[in-house]
């Protein structure tokens, strides 16, 4: 799967807040955001299509969805930073993470919890 560009996590976004989509929802949706016009964003969907991250179902009333998980894109994200800033070292980024933000005590407990339960 390619990277996505942060249009393209916008529209999915959108995709993934629902099961179907006419174009006018998606526009309206998109425009606080990037102001697109109905042309802009079929032409994107279009594109996105060919990536194989947009299903359309034509002759459909409510032809767009997303064909790529919100995990799946994630999970895309997370390998391409860890391998790119930390090499490869996930301890490295979970502990950069932590050093720069705040957790709670539940937080930290369930972080405990599961580094605990992983085979290491």
């Amino acid at each position: 799967m390619q990277r996505l560009t942060e249009p393209e996590w916008a529209v999915l976004n959108v995709l993934w807040s629902g099961e179907n989509f006419a174009l006018g929802q998606i526009t309206d949706a998109l425009k606080p955001a990037l102001d697109w016009n109905p042309k802009t964003v079929y032409t994107y969907l279009l594109r996105m299509e060919g990536k194989g991250f947009v299903t359309i179902r034509r002759g459909q009333a409510r032809p767009y969805s997303a064909a790529v998980s919100r995990e799946d894109c994630a999970r895309q994200e997370r390998n391409a930073l860890l391998g790119k800033v930390y090499g490869g070292a996930a301890g490295d980024l979970v502990a950069a993470f932590l050093k720069d933000s705040k957790i709670s005590a539940s937080e930290r407990d369930r972080l405990r919890k599961l580094l605990d339960e992983m085979e290491v």
